[in-house]
């Protein structure tokens, strides 16, 4: 069950010009379920996406870094991404390749384009062939629904073990001009950086220029998917991609401009609000846990650590039983890897309770209070490390006996 995961409204999530969004129902893997979607976009738009870092890599996203190279050497602008679910298209060799290929083109034959204009990706079971006639089948269904207003049948469509579709959806005033933005998301198991098992997509109706859009979208990214832990496992298929269609009036052609960064602020805002969705949406989750370390020596050590105690399964099991027991979490920071780090400086916070005080346990501290704080759907650990003004944020969920279950049984 999604902790504290309100259903998107379809009738709140806004059209964004230049973008029309089209599923189908194509049997990639079970029958009667929305497991195909088209994005067609307009001539005007840019597209800049970020990538697992998984070396096993799966074949789509190969091949969408193949095509969005085409566009930094004068190739012809991206018209239109293709996703299934239900097949990773990963650890499939060549024949995957040539499958993901054989998407692109059948696509691009149907929309009047190159092949190399068509981004695709897949989501689903690793280590099985792409049933790319059925998804060729499924296609014209797609593009026969085509239409602005399809965000919530999209979000539907690129579910896998997700329990809701997630989107999101809001406008803001730049330069005094109104920019609207929509975006979907899909995750729920195998979530860890770089990135996490999930798609996102992000439309955007400002025009920005290629180069910029490329920086804003590893900016977003860096600060919102890239913050977010399930399992620990990294996935073979992740993919954030950013749209500018170009159909608004905003126009950003310089990062070194306010425009730039109020319009910056904005994307990674509604990119965090997509990355929680998943968290959210973990499997078997029922704590959303927000772990933040300050007063480090830098950033990445903050990160280091954070991640440390979100992928710790003593430490997400205890929650998961709201057992206060918190001498987990400095184990956890302990052997995050921070050779110099002096733990006899360290504070750690429950939410409001100051669990551990320079190193120590608190002499005021009661175990009541730890498991009132447990016992929430949402909780806040803090820790300060004294070492100096540097801090990182990540979100995670707790690991319950569901997590487990739904695993042992995902491909039937």
């Amino acid at each position: 069950m999604a902790v504290n995961l309100p259903l998107p409204v379809p009738a709140n999530l806004k059209p964004v010009a230049g973008i029309e969004l089209g599923h189908a129902e194509a049997g990639v893997r079970k029958a009667n379920r929305k497991d195909l979607l088209v994005l067609k976009l307009a001539p005007t738009a840019s597209v800049a996406g970020v990538f697992t870092k998984n070396r096993f890599c799966a074949a789509p996203v190969q091949i969408c870094k193949t095509h969005l190279g085409k566009l930094n050497q004068g190739g012809a602008p991206i018209r239109a991404l293709i996703i299934n679910t239900g097949n990773a298209n990963a650890g499939t060799g060549d024949t995957g390749l040539a499958n993901a290929n054989a998407t692109c083109a059948a696509l691009a034959e149907l929309l009047a384009c190159d092949a190399s204009q068509i981004l695709p990706f897949s989501t689903g079971v690793i280590l099985e062939q792409l049933p790319v006639d059925r998804i060729k089948a499924g296609m014209p269904q797609a593009i026969a629904n085509l239409q602005a207003d399809n965000w919530y049948n999209a979000a539907e469509a690129i579910m896998t073990t997700d329990t809701q579709p997630k989107a999101a959806s809001r406008t803001v005033t730049i330069d005094g001009k109104n920019v609207t933005m929509t975006g979907i998301s899909k995750g729920a198991g195998m979530i860890k950086p770089n990135m996490a098992t999930m798609l996102g997509f992000l439309a955007i109706d400002a025009k920005v220029a290629q180069p910029v859009l490329e920086r804003m979208v590893k900016e977003a990214a860096d600060k919102s998917f890239n913050c977010i832990t399930i399992d620990g496992d990294t996935s073979t298929n992740d993919s954030f991609m950013l749209i500018a269609t170009g159909a608004g009036q905003l126009e950003v052609n310089d990062a070194n401009t306010t425009a730039y960064n109020e319009l910056s602020a904005a994307v990674t805002a509604i990119s965090q609000e997509l990355a929680q969705m998943i968290v959210r949406d973990g499997e078997g989750a029922t704590k959303f846990m927000t772990i933040t370390v300050e007063e480090g020596a830098n950033v990445d050590e903050c990160r280091q650590i954070a991640y440390s105690i979100g992928h710790s399964p003593l430490v997400k099991t205890a929650f998961y039983a709201s057992d206060p027991n918190l001498g987990r979490i400095l184990a956890a920071i302990g052997y995050a890897g921070i050779n110099d780090l002096d733990v006899s400086k360290l504070n750690l916070y429950l939410d409001d309770v100051l669990v551990a005080k320079n190193g120590g346990r608190n002499p005021d501290y009661k175990e009541e209070d730890g498991q009132r704080v447990m016992k929430q759907s949402e909780i806040t650990i803090r820790v300060q490390l004294a070492r100096g003004t540097a801090a990182a944020t990540i979100w995670t969920c707790d690991l319950s006996h569901d997590y487990v279950s739904i695993n042992a049984d995902y491909r039937s």
